[in-house]
């Protein structure tokens, strides 16, 4: 089973890649010559899940989390449903949506130790609102960015080129490694970025293999 994390902040647009990706995945069955089944647990903060009913709509398999962050509070419960998951469906990958103040990496860490499978952490940035963000909550932005390798730069229609570029820069100051793509979620995702994604999480576990 494969792992995929998706962070970000509330609004950057994390279930809108979220249903490309897993509809990319599901679409590799011609290419694998067998059905491939993604699993999606969401990590939401409240009481009712929101995005969860959009999920269950396509036919994905949805695990929701409430109260809190799943890389501190709902650690064992988030730990539970992975293990759950990995016995009772085994699909090939899990995509696991973090709320929006959890830090992917400590997430990721968890996974590692507690169920022995590593993951690949995708961002998902809001470029309309980063500078905001990263006034309000630079600690957060730093802690989410440091551990990812491909930063989704969301929203950049509502830019100029002058932002994008000062907004591209920004995120390369808290990780010079990091791949910035920019994307418009509420538009097609091109297929190239997706499988760009998808190969490096398979490079993943083909290195660990």
């Amino acid at each position: 089973m494969k792992i995929l994390i998706l962070g970000g902040f509330l609004g950057s647009g994390k279930t809108s890649v979220l249903m490309q990706l897993a509809e990319y995945l599901v679409s590799l069955e011609k290419e694998y010559h067998s059905e491939v089944k993604v699993a999606i647990v969401e990590n939401e903060i409240g009481a009712i899940g929101i995005d969860d009913k959009v999920l269950k709509k396509a036919g994905f398999i949805v695990n929701n989390l409430f109260s809190g962050c799943a890389c501190c509070s709902l650690t064992g419960e988030l730990v539970a449903s992975i293990k759950k998951i990995q016995t009772e469906l085994d699909p090939q990958w899990l995509i696991i949506e973090a709320t929006g103040v959890a830090y992917p990496g400590s997430i990721r860490t968890v996974i590692l130790d507690e169920v022995g499978l590593d993951a690949t952490i995708l961002i998902i940035a809001d470029a309309k609102r980063w500078q905001r963000l990263v006034n309000a909550m630079e600690l957060l932005v730093s802690g989410q960015l440091e551990d990812t390798s491909i930063v989704l730069l969301n929203k950049v229609d509502l830019i100029s080129s002058a932002e994008l570029i000062q907004v591209e820069h920004s995120i390369l100051n808290y990780n010079q490694t990091a791949e910035v793509i920019p994307i418009s979620a509420k538009a097609v995702i091109p297929e190239d970025i997706l499988k760009k994604i998808v190969n490096q999480a398979e490079d993943l576990y083909d290195n660990k293999a």
